[in-house]
C-alpha cells in the first residue's frame, strides 16, 4: 500500500501581474540606462573639452627672458597635465614677436610697456616690473629732469627700446641736437669706465626689479669709488602723461646694503612686463592660463629672478592694458568652491539626464510598455452579464452571474491600484457596472415574486383535495 504525497499546487502568475512586474523590470531597466548615458555623455563632453589645445607663443631673441619663460611655462603646463600646448616661435627682436602678434600669427606674447601695444591684446598676468634707475658719480645729485637734459647721458644697454625709452621721458625728439647727448652704452661698459672718461654726467639702467637684489656689481662699484642713485620727484607726472609709465620706489639699501645705496626709499618710475593674449581667445582658455600661472609661480620664475613675482593683471576698465575677460574672472575669483569649479558639469548632466530621460519614457510610454486595458473595455464584459440575467432562471444561476460582476469590479479596482488598467472611459464603466447590478436586483425580486406565486398555488390545490376527500367519505358515510 503506497501513500500519495500532494504535490503542492503552484499558482500560476495572472496576466495582470505579469504585466505589472514586465512594466516595472522596464522602468528599473530604462533608470539605470538613463542614468549610464548621462555619466557617459558628461565624460565625453569633459573628454572633449580637456582636448589639447595649442597656443601660439611668439618670443623675441631665442635667448632672452620672453623666450625663457615661454619655455619654462609649456613645462609646467605639460607637467600639471593642462589641456593647453604651446608652440614657442622665435621672431628675432621683440618688435617682430609684437607685429606677429599684431597680424594674429601668435596667440600669446611677452611686452614691456613702452612698446607699442597692439589693440587686440589682452592682459594676463605681470611678469615683472623694470625700474630707471638714474645713477651720478660720487656725490653729485641731479636735481630734476631738467637737469639731466643738460648731461651727457649713458644708457645701459639692457634690452631692446631702452634708448628710445629714455628720450621720450625726458622729451627729446630722436632727431634732435639735444638726442646726441643720450646715447647708447657700449655692450662691456660699466659704471666705473663711464665715469673715469669724464664724459657722461649721468648713466640711467633700465633693471628688472626682481634682478637688482641678485645683482652685486652696484655693491662692489659703490665699494670701489661710490656713486649716487638720484630720486626722480617728477614720478606721479610722468606716470599721469604716458600711461604706460608706473610710479616705483627703490627701497633703502636696494642696490648696496653695504653701503646702504639708497641711504632712504627713493620715488622713480618704471615699465612693466605683460604676458598678453588675443582678445578673441576663449575665456576659459585664459581662464585656465592664469590658473596654471597663478598656481605655479615658483616653478616659472628665471635663475636671473626675472618673473619670480608674478601679479595679477589690473582689471580696471581704464587700465592701460585691459585685462582679458577669462583671466579677470579667475582673478576677481581666486577661490572657487565645489560649485563653482564644476557647476557647469553639473548643469550639463542636469540638461543630458533630463533629454536622456525623456527619450526613454517617450520610448516605454509608446513602444515597449504593455499599454494598461482602459476601464471602459470592461464594460464589454458588463454588458455581456447583462444580455445573460433574462436568460438566469433560478437565483442560483443569478448568484452565479452577480459573482461575475463582483470579480470585474475587484479586477478593476486592484487594476487601477496597480496601474494596469486606465482611468479612460472609467465613468462608462461605473454606469454600466450600475446598470447590471441594478438589473439583477430587479431579476432577483421577479424570481422571489415567481417562487412566491408558485408556492401559493400549491397550497390552494392542497386545500381543494382536502375538501374533496372530506365530501367522498361523508356521502360514504351516509
Amino acid at each position: 500500500m503506497s501513500a500519495e504525497v500532494p504535490t503542492p499546487s503552484v499558482e500560476k502568475q495572472s496576466p495582470r501581474s505579469q504585466v505589472v512586474r514586465s512594466n516595472r523590470r522596464q522602468m528599473i531597466l530604462f533608470a539605470i540606462l538613463t542614468l549610464i548615458l548621462t555619466v557617459v555623455t558628461v565624460w565625453g563632453v569633459r573628454v572633449w573639452l580637456k582636448n589639447s589645445e595649442t597656443l601660439v607663443f611668439a618670443v623675441g631673441n631665442p635667448n632672452g627672458v620672453e623666450a625663457r619663460f615661454a619655455a619654462r611655462l609649456a613645462a609646467v603646463l605639460r607637467s600639471s597635465n593642462s589641456r593647453l600646448r604651446l608652440k614657442i616661435v622665435p621672431s628675432g627682436d621683440t618688435a617682430k614677436a609684437l607685429a606677429a602678434f599684431d597680424h594674429r600669427l601668435a596667440d600669446l606674447t611677452v611686452l614691456r610697456t613702452d612698446a607699442r601695444v597692439p589693440p587686440r591684446a589682452r592682459a594676463l598676468a605681470v611678469l615683472e616690473h623694470d625700474v630707471l634707475l638714474l645713477i651720478s658719480p660720487g656725490g653729485r645729485k641731479i636735481k630734476s629732469l631738467a637737469d639731466l637734459r643738460k648731461k651727457k647721458i649713458a644708457v645701459l644697454p639692457d634690452g631692446d627700446g631702452s634708448l628710445a625709452f629714455v628720450r621720450s621721458v625726458l622729451e627729446i625728439a630722436d632727431d634732435s641736437d639735444a638726442a646726441s647727448r643720450v646715447q647708447l652704452a657700449p655692450p662691456d661698459a660699466t659704471l666705473d669706465k663711464l665715469f673715469a672718461s669724464g664724459g657722461y654726467g649721468a648713466v640711467i639702467a633700465i633693471a628688472h626689479t626682481s634682478s637688482l637684489v641678485k645683482d652685486k656689481r652696484y655693491e662692489q662699484y659703490a665699494k670701489r669709488g661710490g656713486f649716487t642713485v638720484n630720486a626722480i620727484d617728477e614720478s606721479k607726472a610722468l606716470a599721469r602723461r604716458n600711461p604706460g609709465i608706473t610710479e616705483e620706489t627703490l627701497a633703502t639699501g636696494m642696490l648696496s646694503s653695504s653701503p646702504a645705496i639708497p641711504d632712504d626709499d627713493l620715488d622713480t618710475i618704471g615699465l612693466q612686463w605683460l604676458l598678453v593674449a588675443q582678445s578673441r581667445m576663449p575665456a576659459t582658455t585664459a581662464g585656465d592660463l592664469a590658473r596654471a600661472i597663478y598656481e605655479n609661480k615658483a616653478e616659472l620664475a628665471l635663475d636671473d629672478g626675472f618673473a619670480s613675482r608674478i601679479e595679477p593683471a589690473d582689471t580696471d576698465k581704464d587700465a592701460f592694458v585691459v585685462a582679458h575677460q577669462g583671466a579677470a574672472e579667475y582673478i576677481n575669483d581666486d577661490t572657487k568652491s565645489f560649485m563653482d569649479r564644476y557647476s557647469d558639469m553639473m548643469y550639463l548632466g542636469a540638461g543630458a539626464l533630463s533629454v536622456i530621460g525623456s527619450i526613454f519614457v517617450a520610448i516605454y510610454t509608446h513602444i515597449t510598455r504593455v499599454a494598461p486595458e482602459k476601464a471602459s473595455e470592461l464594460a464589454t464584459a458588463i454588458l455581456d452579464i447583462g444580455e445573460r440575467i433574462e436568460h438566469a432562471t433560478s437565483l442560483d444561476a443569478l448568484e452565479a452571474l452577480q459573482d461575475e460582476l463582483e470579480a470585474i469590479l475587484r479586477g478593476a479596482v486592484i487594476g487601477l491600484r496597480d496601474g494596469t488598467i486606465s482611468t479612460d472611459g472609467l465613468d462608462t464603466f461605473k454606469l454600466g457596472y450600475e446598470f447590471v447590478r441594478d438589473d439583477i436586483g430587479m431579476r432577483r425580486e421577479h424570481l422571489k415574486r415567481l417562487a412566491a406565486q408558485g408556492d401559493r398555488q400549491d397550497d390552494h390545490q392542497d386545500d381543494r383535495h382536502d375538501d374533496h376527500v372530506v365530501i367522498v367519505k361523508t356521502a360514504h358515510s351516509a
